[in-house]
This record gives structure tokens, sequence and C-alpha cells, in this order.
């Protein structure tokens, strides 16, 4: 890719236990698993003119390597980091130190819930914050990050 081409790709990203949607504590995170949180994101981002790279994975180095590598190729991160939103500097540091612009996003209202949910690595440093949405905040969220990339 050179310079005068515009990336035209968003990084999905899903942390760890996201892969249980559907089946994990419905009556916090609803019924949608993690293939119809893909094709949410993929359908918003196809209208905005963008497609979608996807990756979820329990462990924090494998997120940070999937954020790493979207350098290359990507304009635009929409993460959900599950349980490491409140834990990881790492996370955090990996998105600020690529540049990319990116949105947080949390399915239920983490400011609802337990104390400790209340604290997000991110927070200061996320372009866009959906929380509490369900999964629809994944569309919402790649509406407001696309509308922010030149």
């Amino acid at each position: 890719m050179n310079a005068e081409t515009p990336r035209r790709r968003i990084l999905l990203v899903n942390g760890p236990n996201l892969n249980l949607l559907g089946t994990r504590q419905p009556e916090i995170y609803g019924k949608a698993t993690l293939s119809d949180v893909e094709r949410i994101t993929t359908e918003a981002a196809a209208a905005a003119g963008y497609e979608v790279r996807s990756v979820q994975s329990n462990h924090e180095g494998a997120l940070i390597d999937a954020i790493h590598a979207a350098r290359a190729d990507c304009s635009g991160i929409v993460i959900n980091p599950g349980g490491l939103t409140h834990t990881s500097v790492a996370l955090r540091d990996a998105l600020t130190g690529v540049s990319i612009p990116f949105a947080e996003v949390h399915i239920s209202d983490v400011h609802a819930r337990e104390e400790f949910r209340h604290f997000s690595y991110l927070e200061d440093v996320a372009a866009v914050r959906v929380i509490g949405e369900g999964v629809d905040g994944y569309a919402n969220a790649v509406r407001q990050l696309t509308a922010l990339i030149p």
C-alpha cells in the first residue's frame, strides 16, 4: 500500500470470553453470538465503504500482535477488550502506540455493574466510546469512528 492509497479497513478486536457470547450470562450480554457481532460490524463498515478484519482471543499478547499488525492496512480499530479494559496497561500502550483511531465498545453498561468495571484504561485515549447498547453498539461505534477518519 502506498502513501496515496486510503486504508479502508477496520480491525475488529474482541477480547477474553467474548467467544462465549450467546451463552455466557445472556441476562447481561444478550443472546447474540460473536458471529452476530462480526456480521453487524461488517454490515455497518460496508455501508461506510470499509471492510473488516476480525480477531478474538482470550490471550492478551495475541490481541496486541493483531493491533500492531493493523498499522499495515487499517485506518480504524473497534475494540471490546472485555475484562482487559480494567487491567491492561499493555493493551492501552499497543493502541496508543499504533496511532490508529479506535472505538471502545462494551455490550453492557459497565457503569451500572460492579465498581471495578467502572474504570477503563482506554477511556481517555479512545476516539469513540459506546457503552451499554448491546451488540448494536458495534454498528454505532463503526459509524462514529468512520465519520472521524479522513
